[in-house]
């Protein structure tokens, strides 16, 4: 029998997933890079936080209610690196401010795989590598 919780347990179910997201897109919202293109693509916020919940709760071990073809919903907003990259720090400063520090890691480091996998699909190519230091919560070039 396996007792350990799931990544999804550990944030605290859906209710710590709708804290984080609330706060990382709070912040998607104001960032100058990307609060244009969310702006312009989501007209119903809730709804979306609520779409995008069921997406993290599936990925981290939780239910899985998300349908939705992911990728497909990036192919023409002219999505480049820079925009990966900007995602992702604010995605890993997010977590890392509302997580425990294994539990972000482990987001970050879910984060980062998807991110790949979508600029694959995309062909995007990735400049210089990024990456971020949880223990000192702070980006490296």
């Amino acid at each position: 029998m396996n007792t350990q919780q799931s990544l999804y347990e550990r944030i605290g179910g859906r209710g710590g997933l709708a804290l984080l997201l609330r706060h990382f897109y709070s912040d998607v919202r104001q960032h100058a890079l990307l609060g244009p293109i969310f702006e312009q693509q989501i007209e119903d916020w809730p709804a979306h936080l609520e779409k995008i919940g069921s997406f993290w709760a599936r990925v981290t071990g939780g239910p899985a209610e998300y349908s939705g073809a992911m990728p497909a919903k990036h192919f023409e907003l002219g999505i480049e690196a820079r925009h990966f990259a900007a995602w992702l720090q604010l995605w890993s400063f997010n977590c890392a401010n509302y997580l425990k520090k294994e539990e972000a890691q482990e987001m970050i480091t879910l984060a980062y795989g998807i991110g790949n996998r979508l600029k694959s699909i995309l062909g995007v190519q990735s400049p210089a590598s990024t990456s971020f230091n949880i223990r000192t919560a702070s980006f490296q070039q």
